[in-house]
């Protein structure tokens, strides 16, 4: 008996070495367990990042709001916005053309006569009687100069008094630029988008007049004055008008990002520059939103639907582009959904009646398909919303901006894109990439009403040089139509 105690001893200790070894491997199996989970959390993680990058990497001008010049050099073919009609190329019957046609009085004629008799060899004069054999005009511009006018005051004693006449109001200094020098500049800076030192260089070559920095800053900050009221008048049309596009793009001015916010139409542009790109600067005073009341065309940023007074358009070009990513992405809903909207832009439009109503209830039920195959945002821990997919975000868009998205099927008048404000940004993209920036905030706001200026004058067939040469002088200057 006393020689089997040992050896339970020995027993019991190896089982007390077991279950200790147990407790240790459980342990370890848990610590596995979670180290697994978190592996695989990881890898979900990285696996959605991936997704997401490849995603962004095949962004591009054509399916998202990505401006082309990010394409790239090896960028695809550009296929255009909205399907054109399938015309055969060059001039269309009833185009008229630009080809120079003869004036019927020259400015100067000049006669070549042979220079010899072919015969008899005789030297033929200049002046000896002839008849027309053929004529043929050439167009050319003389060497410019510039004219000096030389301003007096006449003195005339009457009643026993002296009186002296008077400048004309834009002659203020002993010599100076006149305003044909004054509007010439703010054209080729503006709307030319010529540097500073290209400019100077070219009035030295061509007019053999030395510009200087000086010059050009001071004809621009006062065309920036004179242009203070003609900004008004324009304000004051956009507010009242049935259709508006309103926009934003970004702008460098004194190293920092501002804001250039737009709102237009067919005939008047306005520009003005603000820190903000949205409540703020909707909300300030140089804002046309903020007292619109008509239809705002836009891109559905959230601070244009702030005002309730307005109705609301949304610029179909850029969801087609969202739409059109999601696709790639293998999106069924999203390819319908574009597929329907090309079907409703191809239709004559505005819809009414039974067929509107039947676009309605098809585009709800294409949204409503989409809330199945978009996965709902994942709850998160703490304060904030949780993420979306990006096809989640524009099916949100789709679903509360029904009316705006729809606008362009339903409502007369209503524009398919916001290709307008579009079009009135883009100078001073050109403007960017020529310059770099504005060294001031004041340069900006110089740049965006003088060209808020000259915008109208291209929309309304007006001469440019010929409108700012009338701010110079001081004459009234009205872009109102028919002004």
């Amino acid at each position: 008996m006393a020689e089997q105690l040992p050896e339970v001893e020995i027993l019991l200790k190896r089982l007390s070495s077991l279950e200790a070894q147990i407790v240790r491997l459980q342990a370890e199996a848990a610590d596995l367990r979670a180290e697994n989970a978190r592996l695989q959390a990881e890898n979900d993680r990285l696996q959605a990042e991936n997704i997401e990058l490849k995603r962004r990497l095949g962004l591009n001008s054509q399916n998202s709001h990505k401006p082309p010049s990010s394409d790239g050099y090896r960028k695809k073919r550009i296929q255009p916005a909205l399907p054109k009609d399938k015309k055969p190329r060059g001039g269309q019957p009833g185009h008229t053309g630009r080809t120079l046609q003869a004036a019927e009085q020259p400015d100067q004629v000049q006669v070549h006569l042979p220079a010899r008799c072919a015969g008899c060899g005789r030297v033929i004069s200049a002046h000896e009687s002839h008849k027309g054999a053929g004529k043929r005009q050439v167009f050319d511009r003389p060497g410019p100069r510039l004219v000096v006018t030389e301003h007096r005051l006449g003195e005339i004693t009457c009643c026993q008094q002296a009186q002296r006449g008077v400048y004309p109001a834009n002659v203020t200094a002993s010599v100076r630029d006149g305003p044909g020098v004054r509007a010439l500049v703010t054209q080729l800076s503006v709307d030319h988008n010529m540097p500073l030192e290209q400019m100077c260089r070219l009035f030295e070559d061509v007019f053999g007049y030395a510009l200087n920095r000086e010059t050009v800053a001071t004809a621009l900050e006062q065309g920036y004055e004179l242009a203070a009221a003609v900004e008004a008048a324009t304000v004051e049309q956009l507010k009242r008008a049935e259709v508006a596009h309103v926009d934003e793009t970004g702008l460098r001015g004194a190293g920092r990002l501002r804001w250039l916010h737009t709102a237009s139409d067919s005939r008047y542009t306005h520009l003005f520059v603000h820190p903000k790109r949205g409540g703020e600067a909707v909300r300030s005073d140089a804002s046309v939103r903020k007292d619109f009341g008509g239809r705002a065309i836009h891109d559905c940023l959230p601070a244009s639907y702030q005002f309730e007074q307005a109705n609301h358009g949304a610029c179909l070009a850029h969801i087609l582009r969202e739409l059109q990513g999601l696709v790639e992405q293998g999106s069924a809903w999203a390819e319908v959904m574009r597929d329907f909207l090309w079907h409703l832009y191809e239709q004559a439009r505005p819809l009414q009646g039974e067929a509107a109503a039947a676009a309605r209830n098809r585009y709800r039920q294409i949204v409503s398909a989409a809330e199945l195959a978009e996965p709902p945002p994942e709850q998160k821990a703490g304060p904030g919303r949780p993420k979306s997919t990006a096809g989640r975000n524009v099916l949100r868009r789709l679903k509360e901006r029904e009316e705006a998205v729809l606008a362009f099927a339903l409502v007369e008048g209503v524009p398919f894109t916001n290709n307008q404000a579009e079009r009135d940004l883009r100078p001073a993209k050109v403007k960017q990439k020529v310059s770099g920036c504005f060294r001031t905030d004041q340069g900006a706001a110089v740049y965006a009403r003088l060209q808020a200026v000259i915008s109208p004058c291209h929309k309304q067939g007006r001469n440019v040089f010929a409108t700012l040469r009338d701010l110079f002088a001081r004459q009234p200057v009205s872009l109102l139509a028919g002004g």
